[in-house]
């Protein structure tokens, strides 16, 4: 799982509190859940999967509470 820097994931970090990841073909919702929650200390309101050739993109939107900023920051994305 590595985190998504392109202009679109940028905007959606500011205007919707969405986080952008590239992950595994293979990992569930579940299991994506539970490694961004424990990883990142948030909560996490809901998971967009998109499958875009051999990659598959999943759409994080935070709760609130916990802004997705302050997580682009942590990992250097803005």
């Amino acid at each position: 799982m590595k985190p998504l820097a392109t202009e679109k994931a940028i905007m959606l970090i500011e205007s919707q509190n969405v986080l952008t990841f590239e992950t595994e073909r293979n990992m569930s919702k579940p299991n994506l859940r539970k490694e961004i929650e424990d990883l990142f200390e948030v909560k996490i309101e809901k998971i967009r999967i998109m499958n875009k050739g051999n990659k598959k993109i999943a759409y994080v939107k935070l709760k609130k509470k916990f802004p997705a900023i302050d997580v682009a920051t942590k990992l250097g994305l803005i």
